[in-house]
């Protein structure tokens, strides 16, 4: 595996750790509506990162 695919894969990865810890740990335990909608814009952002990084993913492994 070169060192791109790397990076990519790696970064997938953090990012999927970071929307599992947004949506199970950050938004639950928001203490104000504003704290919690900054989480779920952040996990929605998440969401489109995960998608694009798993397409490039797909893409520089095939």
């Amino acid at each position: 595996m070169n060192n791109s695919n790397f990076n990519i894969i790696n970064q997938l990865v953090q990012e999927q750790k970071s929307l599992w810890r947004i949506e199970n740990h950050y938004i639950n335990e928001a203490q104000t509506d504003e704290e919690r909608a900054f989480w779920e814009e952040l996990r929605d952002a998440k969401i489109v990162h995960i998608a694009q990084l798993t397409a490039m993913a797909q893409q520089s492994l095939n």
